[in-house]
């Protein structure tokens, strides 16, 4: 893939104009999307079945310029796999049965985890079948933390439940997020295997944590599943996402060994080691309002991370209230065509 943007920028190289793609591009935002989500009973079918996941990737990149690709499927796929109740509420969000509350806590062996995702990395391959040759395809987890802590609280929303039982039942937590950064690089290394050609991990929720709990809970299994990763034998570029780490981020970037940082909304300028790519950070609720605000938002993250590497991304996934005409002047603004 000499001829792609996004893989020249994750190896170092300054790009002009930035190579573009859009956390959640394969969306509600889409009225095709719409249709397609509704030939699945519910959303955990919807990403089991290769042929949809395959549809859902493809449709973005019909309508719009795009860099990148990236597998349609859920960071929650990881604790289905390993045996906990995984469902999804419509209009409200996943629900898992929390941890919290359990004496003892069970997760089924890895290797039988694995073999469970089968149908994901089939969609790795198809999705990567379809893709002309210069699309690469991005494969991702979730960070240990955010899975972590949807499985603590069996729900998403305020974290303290999960926080709290962090400090109550430090050896149990511990051990959770071990077995998530192993379970986890073993998902990430059956997607590299499979087609995908780079890695992104979110961290959805590294805000609000106190310096000491930042390390214990986002730094160190971060580290574990890079290593990991790394030690299977994929060489394969990996963009860490620290949704809300504010202060910490350049601790993140520093020695979690990731090779590019997405950083959210909230970033003011370029925070990451000299040199390291960047991805990000267009507020979303530019692509809902558009006209001027779009367009003075776009000059605005393309003139700060002018210095660098940069992929211009959102700060956070789109919202289904996002217009399709917003995306479409996005692309052209980034593109240099408007």
């Amino acid at each position: 893939m000499t001829n792609s943007a996004f893989l020249r920028v994750l190896n170092g190289e300054r790009v002009n104009p930035p190579p573009l793609w859009i956390m959640r591009q394969a969306g509600r935002y889409l009225p095709e999307y719409r249709e397609l989500r509704t030939r699945a009973k519910n959303f955990l079918d919807f990403c089991y079945s290769p042929a949809l996941a395959t549809e859902a990737v493809l449709q973005p990149l019909r309508r719009f310029q795009l860099d990148a690709a990236i597998l349609f499927s859920d960071i929650l796929v990881v604790p289905d796999a390993l045996g906990r109740k995984v469902w999804f509420v419509e209009g409200e969000g996943p629900r898992l049965e929390p941890l919290i509350g359990e004496e003892h806590w069970r997760f089924d062996e890895v290797e039988r985890a694995i073999q469970r995702l089968a149908p994901v990395y089939e969609a790795v391959g198809r999705i990567k079948g379809s893709l002309d040759a210069n699309t690469p395809l991005i494969g991702f987890c979730g960070g240990p933390w955010t899975v972590a802590t949807y499985m603590l609280q069996g729900q998403g929303g305020d974290k303290e439940r999960a926080r709290r039982v962090a400090y109550e039942r430090p050896l149990d937590v511990d051990r959770l997020l071990d077995l998530l950064a192993e379970m986890s690089a073993r998902h990430l290394a059956e997607q590299v295997k499979a087609g995908a050609d780079c890695l992104q991990i979110f961290e959805s929720w590294a805000e609000g944590l106190p310096p000491l709990q930042f390390e214990r809970l986002i730094i160190k299994p971060t580290q574990k599943l890079i290593q990991r990763l790394r030690q299977i034998g994929v060489a394969t570029p990996i963009i860490g996402f620290p949704r809300g780490a504010g202060a910490e981020i350049s601790n993140y970037a520093q020695r979690t060994g990731v090779t590019a940082l997405g950083i959210d909304t909230s970033v003011p300028k370029i925070l990451a080691p000299h040199g390291m790519p960047v991805q990000g950070n267009l507020d979303p609720l530019l692509l809902v309002v558009g006209g001027t605000a779009l367009e003075s938002g776009v000059r605005d993250v393309l003139e700060r991370f002018s210095g660098a590497p940069h992929i211009f991304n959102l700060g956070h996934g789109i919202t289904p209230e996002a217009s399709v005409e917003n995306v479409a002047r996005l692309v052209d603004l980034v593109k240099g065509r408007a």
